[in-house]
């Protein structure tokens, strides 16, 4: 069955970086796109970044983190990645990546990870 483990997450300063994982099982990973959001407490899950299937040569993020973060993918690795640099307080919250689309709406994903906490200091 489809599996999709992230890892990564912690607490970190203003200003730090982290780089979140998703291991990917089940299905043949190269074919599909997948994408990264996330959930802050009382708030509805929102698009991060996403990228695209094969090379992964296109990627898309949300206006709040473009410039700052970026998706890679690792296909021999069954793999992708979240780089955050230049961490911000707003971006605390539960990140979770998706298998099938690199939209931004959550619905046109099929799988999803159970997630990863990330909090970011002041």
């Amino acid at each position: 069955q489809v599996q999709l483990v992230e890892s990564g997450g912690g607490l970190v300063q203003a200003g730090g970086s982290l780089r979140l994982s998703c291991a990917a099982s089940g299905f043949v990973f190269s074919m599909y796109a997948m994408g990264w959001h996330r959930q802050a407490p009382g708030k509805e899950r929102e698009f991060v970044g996403a990228i695209s299937n094969w090379s992964g040569s296109s990627t898309s993020y949300a206006d709040s983190v473009k410039g700052r973060f970026t998706v890679s993918r690792d296909n021999a690795k069954n793999t992708v990645y979240l780089q955050m640099n230049s961490l911000k307080p707003e971006d605390t919250g539960v990140y979770y990546c998706a298998q099938g689309s690199w939209s931004w709406d959550p619905n046109r994903y099929a799988y999803w990870g159970q997630g990863t906490q990330v909090t970011v200091s002041s």
